[in-house]
């Protein structure tokens, strides 16, 4: 089955005569001033919102910490592994376990 190629912008404004293409683009051509402020829309605050946030990764709980652990070799190597195959990540797999842990020893 054949799909249609999608037209760029560009294709579409190069086959405008000069005078169409001077038409829809006038808009362009207009000096751009804000002489009566006004408060922004709902839609307007979520864009603004979301351009201001800080990247970063989502919260979990209350945060997360960044700890620095010594591991023996083989057993961080069975540990991804295993990770790589429940298709989690290490420190997804860290914490399971030190649940498990706090678990069985009644402190969770």
């Amino acid at each position: 089955m054949r799909t249609k190629a999608k037209k760029s912008v560009v294709t579409k404004y190069e086959k405008m005569r000069p005078k169409e293409r001077q038409a829809v683009t006038a808009k362009f051509d207009q000096e751009l001033t804000v002489e009566e402020p006004r408060p922004l829309s709902a839609e307007e605050r979520t864009l603004w919102a979301k351009a201001r946030r800080k990247p970063g990764r989502p919260r979990v709980g209350r945060g997360a910490r960044v700890i620095s652990v010594s591991v023996e070799r083989q057993l961080l190597g069975r540990s991804d592994a295993l990770a790589q195959r429940l298709g989690i990540s290490r420190a997804s797999l860290v914490s399971r376990g030190l649940k498990a842990v706090l678990a069985a020893e009644g402190r969770l």
